[in-house]
């Protein structure tokens, strides 16, 4: 398996290096946006990879923009990465990598929360309310919401952290029409998602999607699309509320930083030990396997 933590296409013109995706111009039109291994939790890229974590990342966006495609167009050309890279690159792309249409992002991330769960929680606990929408009272940590909560945020610069915004908030920024498309698409794309998770014995307690407009101001959904990073998965049999469920992604990471008294979730990122990485690395290859019945193709 080809771990790769920082790619170095030297054949295309690099756009730039995010928290885990490293984008390169192809063209005017297209961008080649490669999933390293890289993990990022706080908003704090971490030191050591994830080997195949880029891997699973990318194929998992692969199979829900198929299985999703019939609800809004995706970022997805269809051109096979290793066609536009030097011959001697094609290992740095092969099974992580995709050609995607180059749109124009709107920077509103569109979150959709099916449980309670996280920063939910947190809210909740302090205000009763998750961004401003009131909730019944006496819900305990990982219940199930009545209906999904559509809670939008603020894209944040590379190291800071998305900031929670309200409806109103997001429909200044993008417009309202622009802003209830988004909302209905987000709350369907969830619920069709949730819906086939289910048959696979997965729970998607909540999940973000990223838009960008082509040309023609036609939406898409770009980025990632239900990844262990965009998303908490929770094993089915497993899961119980009133407490933090076992989950298929990152959160393994996340609870392992939250033991670190010394830490502020700030740059420099603490050291993983060699466990957490490996028990990691199994949740992701446990995750595409479970949800589409086969193993990671590398």
């Amino acid at each position: 398996m080809n771990s790769l933590y920082q790619s170095s296409i030297k054949s295309l013109p690099l756009l730039g290096h995010g928290k885990v995706r490293d984008n390169y111009a192809v063209g005017d039109d297209k961008i080649l946006i490669v999933t390293t291994d890289r993990l990022s939790a706080f908003d704090v890229v971490m030191n050591e990879p994830i080997p195949g974590k880029g891997m699973v990342l990318n194929q998992m966006s692969d199979f829900w923009f198929e299985k999703l495609g019939h609800i809004v167009p995706n970022h997805l050309t269809g051109v096979a990465p290793e066609s536009v890279v030097a011959a001697d690159e094609v290992e740095q792309v092969k099974g992580r990598a995709v050609v995607a249409k180059r749109l124009k992002p709107i920077l509103v991330e569109a979150v959709v929360r099916g449980y309670i769960i996280g920063s939910g929680w947190k809210d909740y606990q302090a205000t009763g309310s998750i961004c401003g929408i009131e909730l019944p009272a006496g819900l305990r940590q990982a219940d199930k919401l009545p209906e999904p909560l559509f809670t939008p945020a603020a894209k944040a610069d590379l190291g800071e952290h998305d900031e929670n915004i309200s409806f109103a908030d997001m429909e200044e920024r993008i417009g309202a029409e622009l802003a209830a498309k988004m909302r209905a698409i987000s709350i369907e794309l969830y619920r069709t998602a949730a819906d086939y998770a289910a048959t696979r014995g997965i729970i998607i307690a909540d999940t973000k999607f990223e838009f960008g407009l082509d040309d023609n101001g036609v939406l898409h959904l770009m980025d990632e699309v239900l990844t262990a990073d965009s998303s908490r998965f929770w094993p089915a049999d497993s899961y119980a509320p009133d407490m933090s469920p076992p989950s298929f992604d990152k959160q393994f990471v996340r609870d392992y930083l939250e033991t670190l008294k010394d830490w502020n979730k700030a740059p420099p990122a603490p050291a993983l030990p060699a466990d957490v990485i490996n028990k990691t690395q199994a949740k992701y290859f446990e995750a595409i396997e479970r949800l589409t019945g086969e193993k990671l193709k590398v």
